[in-house]
């Protein structure tokens, strides 16, 4: 069933090329839809360039590094508000301006407080604490509070492994899901706007000042790859810790 459903994943990606290889051809120029041809092209040359995995390096680290920050502060009060309700409501509203207001507005204003350098680091926190938080504070709320009280009763050492884990999983790990991407694309915003030295951000608005169509569509096809490889990894350590804490649970 694996391999059948990853055939059909293929054979999409393959399908949707195909449109875009036959809608550039139609449209007859590369300045308004460069061809997957000559994106590849232009990729291939990239990756042989140290400033290339300079600049993926760069954005890498700021952008994931403002999301685990996030997740670590969206823990601590996810975990305090469940417990105290005047927290949960103090945090709210801020919680949802977050939420409401747009990523363009949160950048503008953030360049005047921090250096360009280290915006794309407080975007992806911005953007990441509302989605970690949420999902954890359901699952928080959500928790099984019979099986709670079996642990006590029976004393059971490494509560957090043991309970706090299996019950919050599956809530982090539809945060992680859902916040790793928008982090990237928050972040990489970020950098479009404040075009920091050696990052991504200001590789994709030379290219697009310079009309480089081949090199923007190249930046991009990074961006995705990049983001989608990192929480393809993040939720495969997440599954697999998942299934050795049920292994040790059982024995």
């Amino acid at each position: 069933m694996a391999n059948k459903y990853g055939r059909q994943k293929i054979g999409a990606i393959l399908f949707w090329l195909i449109v875009w290889q036959i809608c550039s051809i139609w449209i007859g120029q590369e300045i308004l839809l460069v061809s997957p041809v000559a994106v590849c092209g232009k990729l291939r040359k990239l990756v042989q360039e140290v400033a290339f995995w300079q600049s993926v390096a760069y954005s890498t680290w700021r952008i994931m590094g403002g999301f685990f920050l996030s997740v670590l502060c969206s823990v601590t009060a996810a975990a305090c508000s469940a417990k105290y309700r005047l927290l949960e409501i103090l945090l709210q509203p801020m919680v949802s301006a977050v939420k409401a207001t747009p990523v363009a507005s949160f950048i503008i204003l953030a360049l005047v407080w921090v250096s360009s350098a280290n915006l794309s680091v407080l975007i992806a926190f911005l953007m990441g604490f509302p989605v970690v938080y949420g999902n954890l504070l359901q699952g928080f709320r959500q928790a099984d509070k019979q099986i709670w009280e079996m642990v006590c009763l029976f004393h059971v050492h490494r509560k957090i492994r043991y309970y706090w884990f299996p019950q919050l999983f599956p809530y982090m790990r539809a945060a992680m899901a859902t916040g790793i991407g928008l982090c990237w694309k928050a972040g990489i915003a970020a950098e479009v706007i404040g075009m920091p030295e050696g990052s991504i951000g200001e590789r994709l608005q030379e290219a697009k000042i310079y009309l480089q169509m081949p090199e923007l569509f190249a930046w991009t096809v990074v961006i995705v790859a990049v983001s989608v490889c990192i929480e393809k990894c993040i939720l495969f350590l997440l599954d697999k810790w998942e299934w050795k804490n049920k292994g040790q649970s059982i024995s």
